[in-house]
């Protein structure tokens, strides 16, 4: 990290990093802001701007996000994207790998060290029945498989968050089942800060793991399910439920016929390609090398 000041931390993202599900005096605040705490030293606390904004896509990180990033100049930048993608029904995997492709080389090349990761599929976190689910699974495994790519290509510093123990343990996850608590949030940012540690990049103490809160009751979990929780699942409807349905359909209908590793096939080819568009040499500037 750079001598002359302390190190700056930019968080780019969707409402992962935004800090849904982890609210704190009326804002949320989430596992980026927790981090930041422990990455430089009791002197001299890190930088820290958060860029997320709930509802990202990647084209927002590309278009919006990153210059504001590259103007802020940070030691280090998380970049956690795509959930949003799957779920749109203009989903394109090639398009979503050259966004992030151009994103990661921008800030890798401007000398900022990246931390990344993999996320589970919403139709798991949702448990949605098996036609509905398995078309969002095939595409959060492609874009799993994209961030990985990436993450080896210009070094980041990586964590897994699609493993089954993560999704399974529901003390983790919001009343949206789609977000992390407090509690998988302090997990994620203790995560990264393990890795950041073991390579040098974090010299503050680890954030603590146990929440701070009280957990919503089950009266609070209820009342935001019928009320924000209702108003966001229609607007993924409205753009997403059509196709989906149309989706689920050809699911049973490969079920039916015994053909269902078409489905894989085609999603692999596509993945395949959208691989072989990304830029075929990483940025020399790397912070910490």
């Amino acid at each position: 990290m750079a001598a002359a000041r302390v190190p700056r931390f930019a968080a780019l993202g969707d409402s992962l990093t935004e800090g849904v599900g982890d609210r704190v005096d009326g804002a949320w605040r989430g596992w980026a802001a927790l981090l930041a705490q422990g990455l430089g030293t009791s002197g001299e606390p890190a930088e820290f701007r958060n860029f997320a904004v709930s509802g990202a896509l990647a084209r927002d990180v590309q278009e919006t996000q990153a210059p504001a990033a590259l103007a802020y100049a940070p030691d280090l930048t998380s970049v956690i994207v795509g959930v949003n993608d799957t779920l749109r029904h203009t989903f394109d995997i090639r398009d979503l790998a050259v966004r992030l492709d151009e994103i990661c080389s921008a800030l890798s090349g401007n000398g900022s060290r990246l931390l990344t990761a993999c996320l589970p599929d919403p139709g798991a976190m949702l448990a949605l029945p098996a036609p509905l689910a398995r078309p969002l699974a095939r595409r959060q495994r492609a874009v799993n498989a994209v961030v990985h790519a990436l993450s080896e290509r210009y070094g980041a510093v990586h964590l897994h968050l699609a493993d089954r123990s993560w999704v399974e343990d529901r003390s983790m996850w919001s009343a949206d089942r789609l977000h992390p608590g407090e509690r998988g949030h302090r997990v994620i940012a203790r995560r990264f800060h393990e890795l950041l540690t073991a390579g040098g990049l974090a010299l503050g103490a680890a954030p603590g793991g146990e929440p701070e809160q009280p957990a919503p009751s089950r009266t609070a979990k209820a009342v935001w399910l019928a009320t924000a929780g209702t108003a966001w699942v229609a607007r993924r409807c409205t753009d997403l439920l059509p196709q989906l349905l149309g989706l689920a359909g050809a699911e049973l209908g490969h079920w039916a016929r015994g053909t269902s590793a078409r489905l894989d096939h085609v999603a692999e080819n596509a993945l395949t390609a959208a691989l072989a568009s990304l830029s075929p040499v990483p940025p020399l500037a790397r912070m910490g090398e």
